[in-house]
C-alpha cells in the first residue's frame, strides 16, 4: 500500500502483524530521520506501569504520572516530550509547538508546583532506533505506514493500544482492513 515519507514529526503506525513485543500496534513519533543518517523515535502507545514518582526521587509518587516504553534501545535513559517551552528552556524543536527534552530540573520544579501535565509532557523510558537505511527498508516492506503528524494533543494524549486503532482510522480506507487484526490474535 502507498504510505507518506518518513520525517521528523510523522508517525509511524506498525502493521497488524509485526509481533515484536514493543512494536505490536505500536504507534512510533519520528523525532530524527534522514536518508543519510540513523533515525530515532518513541513508541506513544506502550505503558510501562510504572510512574514517574517511582523511578525520579524528587518527584512525588502520589502523582501517577505514567511512563511509556520508548522503545527497545537505552532502555536506562529517560526522555520526554512536551509543549511547555516557556517552562522547559533547552527542548529541541520536534513539530510544531512540541519539543524533546530540556532542563530536567525545570521539569520537576513544573511538576511539583502541581501544574497540570496531562496534555503536555510525556515520559519514555528507551527510544526505537535505526541504522542509515533501515527504516526507508521497513517502510518499503510495509513494516510500517507513515501517517501524517496529529495535533499535539493527539501525541501528548496518555494512551495505550486505542491510539493505534485511532491512527489506523483516521489513515483512511485503504487501511481499514488493519482494524480487524487484534493486538493479540488469539483472542481473535
Amino acid at each position: 500500500m502507498p504510505t507518506g515519507e518518513p520525517k521528523p514529526g510523522v508517525l509511524l503506525v506498525a502493521e497488524p502483524f509485526l509481533r515484536e513485543e514493543c512494536f505490536n500496534h505500536a504507534v512510533i513519533t519520528l523525532i530524527d530521520f534522514s536518508s543519510d543518517d540513523s533515525a530515532l523515535g518513541l513508541v506513544l502507545n506502550k505503558p510501562t506501569g510504572y510512574t514517574l514518582g517511582e523511578t525520579v526521587s524528587d518527584i512525588d509518587n502520589a502523582l501517577e504520572i505514567p511512563i511509556y516504553c520508548g522503545g527497545p534501545m537505552s532502555c536506562d535513559r529517560m526522555f520526554y516530550i512536551h509543549s511547555l517551552p516557556d517552562e522547559v528552556p533547552g527542548g529541541k524543536p520536534i513539530g510544531k509547538d512540541l519539543y524533546l527534552g530540556g532542563d530536567f530540573d525545570a521539569v520537576k520544579q513544573y511538576i511539583n508546583m502541581g501544574l497540570p501535565t496531562k496534555g503536555h509532557i510525556r515520559f519514555f523510558i528507551g527510544y526505537s532506533g535505526w541504522s542509515v537505511g533501515q527504516l526507508k527498508e521497513e517502510i518499503d516492506n510495509h513494516v510500517w505506514a507513515v501517517a501524517p503528524r496529529p495535533a499535539n494533543k493527539e501525541i501528548l494524549r496518555e494512551d495505550g493500544d486505542s491510539f493505534w486503532y485511532r491512527t489506523v482510522r483516521s489513515m483512511g480506507k485503504k487501511y481499514r482492513n488493519w482494524l480487524y487484526h487484534p493486538l493479540d490474535p488469539q483472542c481473535n
